[in-house]
């Protein structure tokens, strides 16, 4: 009996392996029809609320765009072979519709089968900006309102850096963008040793701190290398001529956001030494204003690694965050920090305060409001009307204020007051 067994099993081997080398198969078309029917498309409305853009969809992903290379490093999931984000579901077109009489110009003059990402209008309304990845490298375009007329606005042999999200910004005028490119010679990416040079070493500097489970970490001095390299950007300014001049130094950059007027930058840089057991957002970095030729004209802050921050819900770290230029204003920042020591778990009656400062930033930062929740974010209008969003995570509570720029003086009013699960 095991004789034959093992002649049945010798036979059947061969055969396994023969059917092995079997392709995709497709169902019915029917079924097909059906699964890669696209959904509908997305919109976006114009500065001038007259046209929309429809953002058009395509179906289900081929399996060429499931199987592309990941990185996974320090939070970061990189496609590097256009060297921006995976997972990222593409637009296949777009076009432009007209509210008052449905008059549509479809956007002409892309490549085949265009993967397009990024989209955003022009402050005047009269054109957009995207992001079209080819196989190797994100390219940035633009298409006019008035024909729909596509065009590939950076020079050939010129690659954007998307790892961080959308690589560019509308300068002011409309006629320029500062765009994040890949560093020109930046060469192959580094090849991983089998061999390492010496022992992973990780100091904790005799202090103890609270640690969450996260995924996605550098575990190595090649993972460092390998980050540094997908992630190091040059700052550049980009002409719709196509002219692109260099700002700056190439570093690890995660933003450079210029000024309402078109005068500076905020550029957020992520420095060394990294960590193997925190994910890039805690990484030391430092926010600065620079102008467009990248000196610095402004230290907002310089962070250093954020190991202490609290495991607790609705834990921050200390010191200025989340830095932006106010909407309505030249160039004026806000910035927002904590007042119970960043602490989610303390008790504490206030909790942030929101602070601006406007250029050339010579004097005190100036208290917009304080907050008994976590700050959420502001919405601009003008000096006597924005909106400042808190919550917290324990009641699920989220209020709205209204608050007066122009006049501080002027006590903040609530609005609006509720659960975040309604």
């Amino acid at each position: 009996c095991a004789l034959l067994t093992l002649a049945v099993l010798a036979v059947a081997l061969p055969a396994i392996a023969q059917d092995a080398a079997v392709s995709y198969q497709m169902p019915p078309q029917v079924l097909a029809d059906m699964i890669d029917a696209p959904p509908t498309p997305a919109v976006s409305v114009s500065p001038d609320n007259e046209w929309l853009l429809l953002l058009e969809q395509p179906g289900y992903p081929s399996i060429a765009e499931v199987a592309e290379p990941e990185l996974r490093l320090a939070g970061l999931r990189i496609n590097p072979r256009p060297n921006g984000p995976s997972r990222v579901r593409p637009l296949s077109g777009l076009l432009f519709q007209r509210l008052k009489d449905d008059k549509q110009v479809r956007v002409t003059g892309l490549p085949d089968e265009p993967r397009i990402t990024g989209v955003s209008w022009s402050s005047d309304g009269k054109r957009i900006a995207f992001v079209v990845t080819a196989d190797d490298r994100l390219t940035l375009w633009t298409a006019a309102l008035e024909d729909g007329k596509a065009r590939r606005d950076t020079p050939e042999g010129f690659a954007q850096n998307g790892v961080y999200g959308r690589p560019y910004a509308w300068l002011h005028g409309d006629e320029a963008f500062v765009a994040m490119a890949i560093p020109t010679g930046r060469g192959p990416a580094p090849e991983k040793s089998y061999v390492p040079e010496g022992p992973v070493v990780q100091e904790n500097l005799g202090k103890k701190a609270p640690a969450r489970t996260l995924q996605d970490l550098l575990q190595n001095p090649y993972d460092e290398s390998l980050f540094d390299h997908h992630a190091t950007s040059q700052i550049v300014v980009v002409g719709l001529d196509g002219a692109v001049r260099k700002v700056g130094e190439p570093a690890v950059y995660r933003d450079a956001t210029p000024s309402p007027d078109g005068s500076l930058l905020l550029v957020e840089r992520v420095k060394h030494p990294y960590s193997y057991s925190l994910q890039e957002d805690s990484f030391p970095h430092s926010v600065e204003v620079w102008d467009l030729e990248g000196a610095l004209v402004h230290l907002v802050t310089d962070q250093p690694l954020q190991d202490q921050v609290p495991i607790a819900f609705g834990s921050v770290p200390t010191g200025p965050r989340a830095v932006d230029w106010r909407d309505d204003a030249p160039a004026e920042l806000v910035w927002v920090e904590a007042l119970d020591g960043g602490d989610g778990g303390a008790e504490a009656e206030l909790r942030d305060r929101v602070l601006t400062l406007a250029a050339p930033f010579a004097g005190e930062p100036v208290e917009l409001l304080t907050l008994g929740n976590r700050y959420g974010g502001i919405m601009w209008g003008h000096d006597d009307l924005a909106f400042v969003v808190s919550w917290w995570w324990k009641t699920r509570n989220m209020k709205t204020w209204r608050v007066h720029p122009g006049d501080r003086a002027k006590a903040p009013v609530l609005v609006n007051e509720r659960s975040f699960q309604d």
